[in-house]
């Protein structure tokens, strides 16, 4: 059994990403901060592909938090294998309005939440099989432009992230490896918040080399092949799935 926690999974990417991971054979641990019924939703897509599913709330900016999901998922699930840190929120307050609360928050809930997650569950990875840290980052730690929207908190905790990405590989090396996939602009579940109007997402797409917004699937077959057997020799690295935004 292929034990999986994916954090933020009740809609967008790490919904995507437990879809993608399901399977015989899989048991994927949803969790999300407060969307009971967005888990459930997913939950019912994971067992219609034949994977296990559960699912636990917990607000990841809270110290204790993340370790306390973790071991939760340890024991529901019987071990760990596979984290999925994605879980967290985009922030384009700029720094001129950026309060020391307001920076606070996106350093709790991305960065702080993710350093306690992958404290919590290195034991769990290092006794599980084929085990793999993935994170999801963003490409605004990468693009900052006049033409286009910054969001310097989220920036600062992302980049924080990736730096523990590469820390991480080195100090889990040989036993897990530890990845990150910085997402462009993707599109959002139907229904949910839109951060642009249409035209400033017209005006965005018109910049993308590839014609057009990034799906959740876009990410999540990149976190499936990372979670995969094929993706053993492959660690420290940052996986761009942007459609070329930031070139």
């Amino acid at each position: 059994m292929r034990r999986v926690l994916v954090t933020g999974a009740s809609s967008g990417i790490g919904a995507a990403v437990a879809r993608a991971l399901a399977a015989p054979g899989v048991s994927v641990l949803l969790h999300a901060r407060h969307n009971r019924e967005g888990l459930e939703a997913v939950a019912a897509q994971v067992r219609e592909k034949g994977g296990e599913a559960h699912l636990l709330l917990a607000d990841l900016a809270e110290p204790e938090a993340p370790a306390r999901l973790v071991e939760d998922t340890a024991r529901l699930l019987g071990g760990l294998d596979v984290l999925v840190s994605n879980a967290g929120f985009a922030d384009r307050t700029p720094v001129a309005k950026l309060t020391d609360e307001g920076f606070g928050r996106s350093l709790d809930a991305v960065l702080w939440a993710f350093l306690r997650l992958a404290r919590a569950a290195r034991p769990h990875l290092e006794a599980g099989e084929a085990p793999r840290l993935i994170a999801i980052s963003s490409f605004v730690a990468h693009m900052f432009r006049n033409d286009a929207a910054t969001f310097p908190a989220t920036a600062a905790a992302k980049g924080g992230v990736e730096a523990l990405v590469r820390a991480l590989a080195i100090e889990w090396a040989p036993r897990v490896t530890v990845n990150a996939i910085a997402p462009g602009y993707t599109r959002k579940d139907p229904g949910a918040h839109a951060a642009m109007t249409p035209e400033q997402w017209q005006a965005t797409i018109a910049r993308i080399p590839m014609a057009r917004l990034g799906t959740p699937e876009d990410v999540a077959h990149a976190v499936a092949w990372l979670a995969s057997p094929g993706a053993g020799y492959v660690t420290g690295q940052l996986v761009h799935v942007n459609g070329g935004i930031a070139l």
